[in-house]
């Protein structure tokens, strides 16, 4: 079964940090591109941060400088390092692949793959 599953998220305060992870099953990682999008409350679901298979990173205006995707292929996780988090990043956050090599846009009609999500809160 073709699995992918968030995990990471919790309760920070603004300035804080979170590592998020995205952990597949049933397929390599290696061979998709992955994004990360996020949902606040009241809002349309965004695109975050992206990772290609062909090794482009992408980032959000919103989260540059802020953000950092990796992957590690020994562990067929992709992660989002988030730093410097605001009250507007309370959201929550999903992660999804493609075969598609392209992180031009964030289409989610594009995304075969999707995890189940992991809230994220920023407050005081």
């Amino acid at each position: 079964q073709l699995q992918l599953v968030e995990s990471g998220g919790g309760l920070v305060q603004p300035g804080g940090s979170l590592r998020l992870s995205c952990a597949a099953s049933g397929f390599t990682l290696d061979y998709y591109t992955i994004a990360w999008f996020r949902q606040a409350p009241g809002k349309e679901r965004e695109g975050v941060s992206c990772s290609s298979s062909g090794g482009v990173t992408n980032y959000a205006d919103s989260v540059k400088g802020r953000f950092t995707i990796s992957r590690d292929g020994a562990k067929n996780t992709v992660y989002l390092r988030m730093n410097s988090l605001k009250p507007e990043d309370t959201a929550v956050y999903s992660c999804a692949a493609t075969l598609l090599d392209d992180c031009s846009d964030y289409d989610l009609w594009e995304y075969d793959y999707w995890g189940q999500g992991t809230q994220v809160a920023v407050s005081a």
